[in-house]
């Protein structure tokens, strides 16, 4: 049964400023801004939040691990320490008991850590052991096959990891880098996302699905697949299965498509740049996608395929990471004033308040915004050869291993509280429809990566 209602009486009760500081939405916002002000202040100052914001390195062996972990052992219990005050004051302060999140919390860092370690194996790739798809995947084997006890769930707070995930997302992703995308990847970029999103929804509608479920099906095939399903549930206060149904969908596509674009690929003789901007059109997940154009970017020199592994990569990369996640805000904001003055309002036959516009506002676009204007401001005057060779390693890449260790927390969260037997009740009309969007996600993608713009791919330059 939806929780729309239940929802709403707690916005009313939240309104006003104490919103500000009761509401988990705001607090991934005053995180992760905070977070990226940090990090700036260091950046000025010659140094780096990179200590604390600890990522592990590749490791090809046991003894390389242990060795690793002996050195750099004391940081992870840094960050530990760290985000579990951080989290527990946000718990603290929107109403829930800390002493039933600390416990769950610690649990789900050391798993995300191990998660985190085994994504850095120097074959992890090559086996496509990227750590947010192993975190779902792990969560989803614990929750139905093993089980776990229910106090756990209060550490599980899937939201509040995404929505700060993405407010550290928009950091990653400055205006100036649209300007180095070009055009070309932004204008393909918005056209997959724009008729994949619709070609979902309208399918699941006609199907007769629930506008949220239609809605949350649609970006999770148009944008960033998992975060923006959860991302999208929340804005338009979809059923609490709604996100899991979308997620189930967008991993199982996503996986076939590691194997199966590479291959496709390789039979066709695609260029390597070309070959990355289908994958970054046809793909759904971040991590898959990036597994998909390092395996194919690999062959690049080698027999017919021409270009370099880089050349796979950084295609992708304009086309997926900068093109479409940015596609993320603006779906969120689009379908939550759709939700609030449209669906609602039919619903209740009711005139909407203008009020409820702005309270069910996901207010975590306005931290992505934020944060990626901070950037664009911190980066401006430097070229894209300075950027990466200044700025990421310094500023960037810290921010973008919390963002990392954000993302998990969340999908290992997600895996952790589905149960497949609830996803069983919702038939076979979520996967129809999501399906719809795979082929022509797929179809177009090749069009316009071979067909319309190919030159332009083949020849993108990476430096």
């Amino acid at each position: 049964m939806s929780t729309n209602n239940t929802e709403i009486a707690d916005t009313n009760k939240t309104s006003g400023w104490s919103e500000f500081w009761s509401k988990e939405d705001w607090w991934a916002v005053w995180l992760g801004l905070g977070i990226v002000i940090l990090a700036y202040v260091f950046y000025l100052s010659g140094s780096s939040i990179s200590w604390i914001a600890v990522a592990p390195a590749k490791w090809s062996n046991f003894s390389q691990l242990a060795t690793q972990l002996s050195t750099t052992g004391i940081r992870y219990l840094a960050l530990l320490g760290a985000l579990l005050i951080l989290f527990t004051i946000v718990i603290k302060f929107i109403g829930q008991k800390p002493k039933e999140f600390i416990p769950a919390f610690i649990f789900i860092f050391i798993l995300s850590a191990i998660i985190y370690i085994l994504g850095n194996w120097d074959q992890a790739s090559h086996y496509n052991l990227e750590p947010p798809l192993v975190a779902l995947v792990i969560g989803l084997l614990i929750s139905n096959v093993i089980g776990l006890p229910r106090w756990l769930d209060a550490g599980f707070r899937v939201e509040f990891y995404i929505k700060l995930g993405i407010v550290l997302l928009g950091a990653t992703l400055p205006f100036t880098l649209i300007i180095w995308a070009g055009p070309v990847a932004i204008l393909q970029a918005s056209i997959v996302s724009l008729v994949t999103f619709f070609v979902i929804f309208l399918t699941a509608r006609k199907l007769g699905l629930d506008h949220r479920l239609a809605a949350v099906l649609g970006a999770g095939g148009a944008v960033c697949g998992v975060s923006a399903s959860i991302a999208v549930g929340g804005a338009v206060r979809a059923k609490k299965e709604d996100p899991p149904i979308a997620i189930t969908l967008v991993v199982l596509w996503a996986i076939i498509f590691i194997f199966l674009l590479p291959l496709i690929s390789r039979v066709l003789e695609l260029p390597t740049g070309v070959a990355g901007a289908w994958i970054g059109t046809s793909e759904f997940a971040d991590a898959a996608g990036l597994a998909a154009a390092q395996s194919y970017g690999g062959l690049g020199g080698h027999g017919a395929i021409a270009g370099t592994a880089d050349q796979a990569l950084a295609s992708y990369t304009l086309i997926k990471v900068i093109g479409r996640d940015i596609w993320i805000g603006i779906w969120s904001f689009v379908l939550a004033l759709v939700a609030v003055t449209v669906w609602e309002r039919n619903e209740t036959n009711s005139k909407v308040e203008v009020s409820q516009i702005w309270l069910r506002f996901p207010k975590f676009v306005f931290g992505f915004l934020i944060a990626s204007i901070l950037t664009t401001l911190i980066v401006h005057g430097n070229s894209l050869a300075d950027y990466n060779k200044i700025v990421k390693p310094s500023l960037i890449a810290p921010i973008t291993a919390l963002r990392t260790w954000a993302f998990t927390f969340s999908f290992l969260s997600i895996g952790l509280t589905t149960r497949f037997r609830e996803l069983a009740n919702a038939g076979i009309k979520p996967f129809i429809a999501f399906t719809a969007g795979v082929l022509v996600n797929v179809v177009l993608g090749y069009v316009l990566s071979v067909i319309v713009f190919g030159h332009y791919w083949s020849t993108i330059v990476t430096h």
